[in-house]
């Protein structure tokens, strides 16, 4: 093993739109080299992941092989990273399949439930394999994140709106479960009724997520990621926003989390636990 060679990249969902993204930003990266590209759209089949990403040709082929591409980063002369942007139906089968090939998954796929990430926790524990599991490659969200928690001392209200786009297969977004998540942890439990609520419509209220936070899940063509933490007390309205414009917004923390994914020997879930 030598510390000098480039990590050896896999990108699992290589025909999607972020997919292509990451192609780009490992290929214009130091220190990485794209070795696989796999996805499951047969009519990606056989054609160059650089092309299709639409940089030059890299002469790796899209193949629906994962086991197949894992083998050969094992092969490689330092642990290879899977990086993870498929389904919500498969993402657990994948990040467990890298792991068991020892190779460090990083995952941007949202839809893993709490005993799933947990399953997944102790295999890479059990593996000594480092793992990270990211809800939003964002730094903006994370900054969101974190305005949210100081608010959350001073406002005893707040629900949480995540927009995406139609293509979108889960709901809320992890973005939207990690913040509520967080805002759980401060140990107070938000939003107690004043009055005894009827929904005319099931759903109208949203999901109800930890300590009682409302989560609003939007999805519309013409939307990429946004989310909204709207805070209130009396007299008074506090939101904080965060737009996608460009999912190349996301790239500089996909490569930071291939960069710190190879220092780790158990998993991690979310970005701002690596800054």
């Amino acid at each position: 093993m030598t510390n000098d060679s480039p990590i050896p990249v896999v990108v699992n969902g290589a025909a999607g739109k972020m997919g292509r993204e990451v192609i780009k930003a490992v290929t214009d990266a130091e220190g990485m080299t794209l070795i696989g590209a796999v996805d499951r759209d047969p009519q990606f089949m056989g054609q160059d992941a650089g092309e299709v990403a639409g940089i030059e040709p890299l002469e790796i082929p899209i193949i629906n092989d994962l086991q197949g591409t894992l083998v050969i980063a094992t092969q490689e002369k330092i642990q290879g990273v899977m990086v993870d942007f498929t389904h919500p139906k498969t993402v657990y089968e994948n990040t467990r399949t890298a792991i068991a090939y020892g190779v460090r998954p990083v995952v941007g796929t949202t839809g893993l439930n709490s005993e799933q990430i947990q399953d997944l926790a102790d295999f890479a524990e059990k593996a000594n394999t480092g793992a990270l599991i990211v809800p939003n490659f964002s730094i903006g969200v994370i900054l969101m994140q974190q305005a949210a928690l100081q608010a959350s001392r001073y406002f005893d209200h707040v629900e949480i709106i995540e927009l995406h786009h139609d293509r979108k297969a889960d709901a809320p977004s992890g973005t939207a479960i990690k913040t509520a998540q967080m805002l759980a942890e401060m140990g107070k439990t938000y939003n107690r009724q004043k009055v005894k609520e009827t929904e005319q419509i099931p759903g109208a209220r949203g999901a109800t997520a930890e300590e009682n936070i409302r989560i609003h899940s939007v999805r519309l063509p013409g939307l990429i990621a946004h989310q909204e933490v709207i805070f209130g007390s009396e007299g008074q309205i506090y939101t904080l926003r965060h737009d996608t414009t460009d999912r190349a917004s996301f790239m500089p923390g996909v490569i930071l989390a291939i960069r710190k994914v190879t220092e780790l020997n158990s998993l991690i879930y979310g970005l701002e636990k690596i800054l």
